[in-house]
């Protein structure tokens, strides 16, 4: 079992609590963005550097999942894909992608997108709070807990 971590857009807050996590546990963790990712010295957290371009990091972490993963990522379309092949998606707000959700996820999506192109919506969600990040330490636990 392995963490993927969609690092292009990971909070420096949910990088720390995946990291002190996979510490821990004794889980490989996996960064994977298209830029330079800084992470602390550690046997079980790496970063891999993907090219630049649309969604190479997302089709990365998506070919390399497995049963069992776990992926973190705010990404709804990437998502969908690791919850279609058997992993476990994390949302950094700690909302679990599954298969009872995501379409219905990926539809809001969609409609929201549509009206931001539109113009009649704009704006993305609010900023990451305390409570998020417990949010999600306390399912990341879960789950690491249940491995």
């Amino acid at each position: 079992m392995r963490i993927w971590v969609d690092a292009d857009a990971c909070p420096g807050l949910i990088r720390d609590v995946v990291v002190r996590a996979a510490e821990r546990c004794a889980v490989e963790a996996i960064f994977v963005a298209n830029r330079t990712t800084r992470l602390p010295p550690s046997a079980y957290v790496k970063a891999v550097q993907v090219e630049q371009g649309f969604d190479v990091a997302d089709t990365r972490i998506a070919e390399s999942c497995r049963l069992g993963d776990l992926v973190i990522t705010a990404d709804i379309p990437l998502a969908a894909r690791v919850v279609e092949a058997g992993a476990i998606a994390l949302n950094p707000r700690g909302t679990l992608y599954t298969h009872a959700n995501i379409r219905e996820l990926l539809s809001e999506r969609d409609f929201m997108e549509g009206l931001r192109s539109a113009g009649l919506a704009s704006g993305g969600p609010p900023a990451l709070s305390k409570s998020d990040v417990q949010a999600f330490a306390r399912q990341l636990d879960r789950f690491l807990a249940r491995r």
